[in-house]
């Protein structure tokens, strides 16, 4: 249930670049709507708008602007006017809106804009093709800023598995800031268990890291040990969840189903887990099927996993993936 059909459930505040929602603030007046980030995403998140450019005071339209390469360093200069140089105001002006950053559990940024483009951007050296190679001023100075932060662009939520990654890490990031808030040795622990799965489906290494990490809670400094926590819960969650990483979180969902369910019930499972793994069905089928026999017979840890439903099943994300 959405939070339109829900008013007692909060949207997540999430960044984003202003000519993605329609905003007419493009160098030529005009915008870039995504109706699948207002649409369908904006019935889960509210969006907090920012566009560096005209924060900086451009205007709209305006001369537009590019990544050149002068010696070692990479600036933001006019494309028809070289003496127009907005690096710094555009680095500047990301510490400008911190505030409002901090308050959201992701951003979305325009793809390819030598502001807000967060990778292979086109960078000109004078010579030849242009690499893309770049990172947008202002985008770059946020994800160096805010590096738990989960970002993406407009046109990589394009892919299927990258669209579910992200929206993952924002929901995951939403209920880490409750327990940033609120740090206490119990409520670490808590959240560990509860996302040890999704976390398995990630990285098998950063999941005993962070084992590693809450294994210290209690002892010294606890501040230092969520915040270390986070650091690496996100840093891990950037990793792609494979079709292999998955396929061990399904087994070992299927172990707390060994005594309860009769041969065929279990043929049925491997069968179908095993289709996943080869690439013939999407995760949502098996999931389906472990959550029928999980209804069935309830298991207690099982039931506080956040693998089971880490994102609205109305988004439908692991129907394509």
């Amino acid at each position: 249930m959405s939070p339109a059909d829900n008013p007692t459930v909060e949207k997540i505040p999430i960044a984003i670049s202003s000519c993605l929602l329609g905003e007419q603030v493009r160098y030529d007046g005009g915008h870039k709507h995504d109706r699948y980030l207002t649409g369908t995403l904006g019935q889960w998140f509210t969006y907090v708008p920012l566009c560096p450019e005209v924060g900086i005071g451009l205007g709209t339209p305006r001369e537009p602007i590019r990544l050149v390469q002068i010696g070692d360093a990479v600036r933001v200069r006019g494309v028809r006017d070289a003496e127009l140089d907005v690096t710094d105001d555009l680095e500047a002006y990301a510490d400008a809106v911190a505030d409002q950053i901090a308050g959201t559990c992701g951003y979305v940024f325009k793809r390819a804009s030598p502001s807000c483009g967060m990778e292979r951007v086109k960078v000109y050296t004078g010579k030849g093709m242009p690499s893309a190679a770049g990172v947008g001023a202002y985008a770059g100075a946020v994800m160096r800023r805010f590096p738990r932060l989960p970002v993406e662009e407009e046109g990589r939520l394009n892919d299927p598995v990258l669209r579910e990654n992200f929206v993952e890490r924002v929901f995951v990031y939403d209920r880490l800031r409750a327990l940033l808030a609120a740090p206490t040795p119990k409520a670490l622990i808590d959240f560990h268990t509860r996302h040890k799965l999704l976390v398995m489906a990630h990285n098998q290494e950063g999941y005993r890291r962070l084992g590693r990490i809450v294994a210290q809670a209690g002892r010294g400094d606890l501040e230092g040990t969520v915040a270390a926590y986070a650091d690496l819960l996100m840093e891990t969650l950037t990793r792609r969840a494979t079709r292999r990483g998955h396929t061990n979180v399904l087994q070992h969902l299927m172990g707390y189903l060994k005594k309860p369910l009769d041969a065929d019930d279990k043929a049925e499972l491997v069968d179908v887990i095993h289709q996943y793994r080869a690439g013939l069905v999407p995760l949502v089928v098996p999931m389906t099927l472990l959550r029928h026999h999980f209804r069935r017979h309830p298991h207690p840890y099982v039931e506080g996993q956040w693998y089971l439903e880490p994102h609205p099943v109305e988004l439908m994300l692991r129907n394509h993936v």
